[in-house]
């Protein structure tokens, strides 16, 4: 079966239009609407980039089972590793805000001081080392630090 993808601005106004939560939910489930998994969209990435999973773990600065299991689709990232993986990869800015969407991730928001360093970071195509670096020296969280 072909796959139907529905821009989100249609599937809103369906939403809004529907009497019927389960009836909208069934006729337009995942499979419809073009949400990839993320360990399926982290997977592709490898292909794209001409990569592989073990290299971008190691450079995402995760550890490897973790990591190992992220690709499996066995986990579920935290938004630190997501973004850890955005800049393992070397994804500007507009990829990786589809990358946390897909993570089901809140995006990068320019007034939250850190995402602005992670921001200023992305377009700078700085490694997670560099990072990390900027960000202990700011006194903010580093990424992967509890909060």
């Amino acid at each position: 079966m072909k796959e139907l993808k529905i821009p989100t601005d249609s599937l809103m106004q369906k939403l809004l239009k529907t009497s019927s939560i389960d009836r909208f939910i069934r006729r337009y489930n995942e499979k419809t609407t073009g949400v990839t998994e993320f360990h399926e969209y982290i997977t592709s990435l490898l292909q794209e980039k001409n990569t592989d999973h073990l290299t971008i773990i190691k450079n995402a600065d995760i550890e490897r089972n973790y990591g190992l299991q992220l690709f499996k689709g066995i986990r579920k990232p935290s938004r630190d590793k997501v973004l850890q993986l955005a800049l393992a990869f070397g994804l500007d800015l507009e990829e990786t805000q589809k990358l946390l969407t897909i993570a089901r991730k809140s995006a990068l928001y320019p007034k939250i001081e850190r995402d602005a360093v992670v921001i200023f970071a992305l377009r700078k195509k700085y490694c997670v080392l560099d990072i990390q670096s900027t960000l202990h020296e700011l006194g903010i969280p580093l990424l992967g630090e509890e909060r």
